[in-house]
């Protein structure tokens, strides 16, 4: 591990990937030593300095590597570490003359999941939320933000929502968007979310073309982007004065949390958010809306007071 060294790596990193190329070894001569290795310093680097048949060590050897790791259920990031310590001890031999090309380097890495935003409290979304209503334009990003925490909409379906299908059901407390997939759902409004439409609804005429059948337009009449409804959003978070950057996705992900938080029902939440894997052939049953119905009534902050009839 001279190479690290020479990169002035730290003594912590040395060891992990030492422990990343002993690992590699092992599966790679396939002899599950009668005896386990310890995991100290000392023991690692006379396993590794023992084989030298390096350039004996093909990409296939290498993909199968990370695929064995996969399945044993190793994380992405440690296997992103584990391929870097193959790569950069296989340019250290190459430098030196002990190999002539690098296995390592054409295999990928698998995927880093995704990590979901970190929440929005319910203290900093009604902040966000209860700004005063200056324009006309306030007026239809207040529905618009209602609408993104109320149903837990991606913020494609906000802007692709229209009149009709959209919102037949609005005064029965229900939106209905065409998700990924192409894949209709219908999902809750909170008593906040229809007031701040009804609101946006009695001046929108005024403000969009005669044709357009967009719910939210801008400033010519047209349907609003997405880009411009995460514009309009990083001015309210300013206007609101929060600590921290806001994303539709965040506005959709704290609707999740906060109702999951209060019902600890995960079910109707997957529902609420439309995934995919849960029912993609499936049309919601008026059951499953019920059900959704009390669940999101009891449990979302903005929601109508249990007891109302959807």
């Amino acid at each position: 591990m001279a190479e690290l060294t020479r990169l002035n790596r730290s003594p912590e990193t040395i060891e992990n990937y030492e422990r990343d190329m002993v690992a590699f070894l092992r599966f790679f001569q396939g002899d599950f030593l009668a005896e386990e290795i310890e995991n100290s310093l000392h023991d690692h680097r006379p396993f590794i300095d023992a084989f030298q048949d390096w350039q004996s060590v093909s990409v296939e050897a290498i993909q199968a590597f990370v695929a064995s790791r996969m399945e044993a259920g190793i994380h992405p990031r440690t296997l992103s570490r584990n391929l870097s310590a193959l790569r950069t001890f296989y340019q250290f031999l190459i430098e030196h003359n002990w190999a002539f090309a690098n296995p390592a380097k054409s295999v990928k890495a698998p995927k880093q999941p995704k990590p979901l935003p970190k929440s929005l409290d319910i203290d900093l979304t009604q902040q966000l939320l209860e700004q005063p209503l200056n324009t006309w334009q306030d007026i239809r990003d207040q529905a618009m933000f209602e609408c993104l925490y109320s149903a837990g909409l991606r913020v494609s379906e906000l802007a692709d929502l229209d009149l009709s299908p959209g919102l037949d059901q609005m005064s029965e407390g229900w939106v209905k968007v065409l998700g990924k997939g192409s894949k209709e759902r219908i999902s809750p409004l909170g008593s906040k979310a229809i007031a701040a439409l009804q609101r946006w609804l009695s001046i929108r005429d005024e403000h969009a073309k005669g044709d357009e059948q967009a719910v939210f337009v801008n400033k010519f009449g047209n349907r609003l982007s997405v880009r411009s409804i995460q514009q309009r959003l990083d001015q309210r978070t300013l206007q609101a004065g929060l600590p921290t950057k806001m994303s539709p996705h965040r506005l959709r992900h704290a609707c999740a949390t906060h109702v999951l938080e209060s019902s600890g029902d995960l079910r109707a939440v997957q529902d609420l958010l439309g995934h995919a894997n849960l029912s993609t052939t499936q049309i919601y049953t008026k059951l499953d809306l019920q059900h959704l119905a009390k669940v999101y009534d009891t449990a979302h902050p903005r929601a109508k007071k249990s007891g109302q009839n959807k």
